[in-house]
């Protein structure tokens, strides 16, 4: 036999591989891609790195890893959508489990109680949230919001969308992109001196063309919208749809969007018992209320408690499922691609942690520690420790405008004392100026705020 190109892979062997290829009639392995038209096909030689041994591989990705730095050395305050929150020593034993744990992100061959987790998970959120039907995980908030806005064209059968310009740059052109071309997007202005939604802009691109108009609160700059309910009055009289993103760790002390007007709520799940794994992290959620036009429009898997499924009762085939739960298949809409349900059942676990007060104790820990964050930071010159005048929960825009400093500048020198400062604004929201976005939660001691803030003083100089 000839020398062996790789170890594992038998039709690698060039006796072996002439051999499959006569067998199906070709005489090389370029002949099977014919079908790629040659203007496409690489005709050089690639310049790759030698090949190395699993040792050799071990060693040089260690080596990469190192290079990096953490928030276990350093002190962070960096959020806009992966937040450093507290995780439960349960929740990393629930993410190491077979049971759940799977290669694909919606069907296991077999099922260890996988589907029953993922009911409790669905019910607590739907407690949290104040809804009656939750999905499983989608990949993260910006599909979620996504999906649900598309649910929201098919309930209204309109094409027009409307989005608050304050929503996250990022999750905007996730929301664009799931709806192009079928649906139009327009945003609507905010007041830049408190980041609410300009109702008086938001009545001028009401019609009866629109779909749905989705905005977030606490929002991506961190301020509390406290508009919900005339924001909601204005779509129903018009028959929009109202789609409210949540941060979830918020409703132990903010009303859900649910008691304000939302007809779905949507948001991400990271900060359920999530690590932040290098922004990997995510997962989203979308809850309705349970009435059949909302309930149709999931194109992903449902769980809930009914006594008595009448086949077809949804319009699409429910299946029965261990005489306590149900799933909805899907319907093929649009394509979820959801991450593993193992973020949801996490998420589960992390609420079922948190007891009767947990959300509260928590909510009030955080409220509490960035308004003594803001509160320090107004005290030195030159800065403004809260931009907005509004309300905020765990982030908040910092005004370094007159400092002299760009916020660029003041993040470097940052570094130099291990340090990870705020989100630079200055180019998604650059009416601000020289601003940044600070997240402050429940693992930010005292102590940490005072040395950040002392540090601060010292670089700029006053």
């Amino acid at each position: 036999m000839s020398n062996k190109v790789h170890p594992y892979i038998p039709n690698m062997v060039p006796e072996i591989q002439q051999e499959m290829l006569k067998e199906i009639g070709v005489n090389s392995v370029m002949e099977l891609y014919d079908c790629i038209p040659s203007e496409l096909q690489l005709k050089e030689d690639m310049n790759l790195p030698k090949a190395l041994t699993e040792y050799e591989l071990r060693r040089h990705i260690e080596e990469v890893l190192q290079k990096n730095t953490s928030t276990k050395e350093y002190l962070n305050f960096l959020g806009a959508g992966c937040w450093q929150h507290f995780i439960p020593a349960v929740c990393d034993e629930i993410n190491q489990r077979s049971e759940f744990l799977t290669a694909y992100a919606g069907e296991p061959y077999e099922d260890h109680g996988r589907f029953q987790t993922l009911f409790e998970y669905q019910s607590l959120l739907a407690e949290l949230v104040d809804m009656d039907v939750v999905n499983v995980p989608t990949f993260d908030w910006g599909q979620a919001a996504a999906t649900s806005i598309r649910m929201a064209a098919r309930i209204t059968k309109r094409k027009k969308v409307l989005l608050a310009k304050t929503v996250a740059p990022e999750r905007s052109k996730i929301i664009v992109n799931y709806g192009t071309p079928d649906l139009q997007f327009e945003f609507v202005d905010f007041h830049t001196d408190s980041g609410f939604i300009n109702l008086e802009d938001l009545k001028t691109h009401l019609n009866e063309d629109v779909a749905a108009f989705y905005f977030e609160n606490p929002s991506y700059l961190g301020f509390i919208e406290s508009q919900g309910e005339e924001i909601s009055k204005l779509l129903k009289t018009n028959g929009t749809l109202m789609v409210v993103g949540v941060d979830p760790i918020s409703l132990g002390v903010l009303a859900p969007p649910s008691h304000y007007g939302a007809d779905i709520v949507c948001g991400d799940l990271q900060p359920l018992g999530m690590h932040m794994n290098y922004s990997g992290g995510q997962a989203g959620f979308i809850a309705t209320r349970d009435e059949i036009e909302y309930v149709q429009e999931y194109p992903s898997r449902l769980f809930g408690v009914i006594p008595t499924i009448k086949e077809g009762e949804y319009g699409f085939g429910d299946v029965a499922y261990e005489r306590t739960s149900f799933a909805l298949r899907e319907k093929g809409k649009e394509s979820v691609g959801t991450q593993t349900a193992l973020w949801g059942i996490t998420a589960g676990v992390y609420l079922s942690l948190m007891g009767p007060n947990g959300m509260y104790e928590v909510g009030q820990a955080i409220m509490q520690n960035s308004q003594y964050a803001a509160g320090q930071l107004n005290q030195l010159e030159g800065i403004k420790g809260s931009h907005l005048k509004s309300s905020f929960f765990k982030e908040f825009i910092v005004d370094f405008n007159e400092t002299g400093l760009t916020v660029e500048e003041i993040n470097q020198k940052l570094l130099h004392h291990k340090i990870f400062g705020g989100k630079d604004l200055s180019v998604e929201f650059p009416e601000l100026g020289q601003c940044a976005l600070y997240c402050v939660t429940e693992v930010h001691t005292k102590n940490d705020i005072d040395r950040f803030v002392q540090v601060l003083k010292e670089i700029i100089g006053k």
